[in-house]
């Protein structure tokens, strides 16, 4: 079996390939890819044996080009495609990926059977020279790459700065803070804690501070559509409650046809009573307009997914034509 942090593959008669997640030379990629392989193992013995997952690195265009901010690249699919050309063509056997990467159509020919248990969705705060967004002075730079979260720090605080071309993995982006190139950026908490690194974390927003992308913390595993052995194999691994808020999320970025480029976050919940509470949230890219709404209902897939289209479809009415283009 083959699959990557980017992809892995099988080696034996019995199973192929398994890929993983779209990013080269990642240290987080690696990590998602391990706890996969690891995953697997545990479940299956047959895979544990020696030489039975292989691991291979597939580098993205997303990964390739780093001197623009990601809005400037444009398009979906920049952490996936090649990932998926290469579970299409048969060089692994399945890709693991970061949710919010995923474009709302899988290619033809693929499925993503699991999801795996979502881990902490909050964006994290590292600064070296203050405890919140709220306490850096004004004209203080952050860094970020993510729309999202440039658009949702404008609003709040819109005497801040964000330098939106803050790209690199974890450590090249510590590393640029470190070296003062801004005074603050925003991580995902799920990514720090999957590469052990939350020592680093000066505080964590809030849901209300700052809503999460679609699929944050989320990861998902696909394989090819004829391959019922490895479908079976991911299926075991699923975590259903992930998969169905996942649905949910992915239903409101699919209405609202979100991309790099749309300020969009969206989180679908499991209330104290098993209610599923979704929060979705559009923003114009300057942070001077942003739309919020909210919807509680069962926590059933045909439901779940209903919510994240009706709470798409009435933000799509208010925000009215032209909206992202500010």
């Amino acid at each position: 079996m083959r699959y990557t942090y980017s992809n892995t593959r099988h080696n034996t008669n019995e199973c192929e390939q398994i890929p993983t997640y779209p990013v080269i030379d990642s240290p987080l990629a690696l990590a998602q890819a391990h706890e996969t392989r690891n995953k697997l193992m545990a479940s299956h013995p047959e895979l544990a044996e020696e030489g039975a997952i292989e691991i291979v690195v597939i580098k993205t265009t997303g990964d390739k080009i780093l001197s623009q901010p990601l809005a400037d690249i444009g398009g979906k699919g920049l952490f996936t495609k090649e990932i998926d050309e290469a579970l299409i063509n048969g060089d692994i056997d399945i890709a693991v990926h970061s949710m919010k990467d995923v474009p709302t159509y899988l290619p033809e020919k693929t499925i993503l059977p699991c999801n795996l248990k979502r881990e902490d969705v909050r964006d994290a705060f590292i600064s070296l020279s203050a405890s919140s967004l709220a306490e850096l002075p004004a004209g203080s730079v952050v860094g970020t790459a993510s729309l999202r979260r440039k658009s949702q720090i404008l609003h709040r605080y819109p005497s801040l700065k964000v330098e939106d071309n803050f790209r690199g993995n974890v450590q090249t982006r510590l590393r640029k803070l470190n070296e003062g190139v801004v005074q603050a950026t925003l991580l995902a908490v799920a990514g720090l804690r999957r590469l052990s690194m939350t020592e680093n974390v000066t505080s964590t927003l809030s849901i209300d501070e700052m809503l999460p992308a679609v699929a944050q913390g989320a990861i998902g595993i696909a394989c090819r559509s004829d391959d019922e052995k490895m479908a079976s194999y991911l299926a075991s691994l699923n975590h259903e409650e992930t998969r169905l808020a996942v649905s949910c999320e992915r239903a409101f970025l699919l209405t609202l046809d979100g991309s790099c480029r749309t300020p969009i976050a969206g989180y679908a919940s499991k209330d104290e009573d098993g209610n599923c509470i979704f929060k979705g949230l559009v923003a114009s890219p300057d942070g001077t307009r942003v739309l919020e709404t909210s919807r509680k209902g069962s926590y059933h897939f045909e439901d779940m997914v209903s919510m994240g289209k009706d709470a798409g479809k009435e933000l799509l009415s208010r925000a009215g034509p032209g909206f992202f283009d500010s």
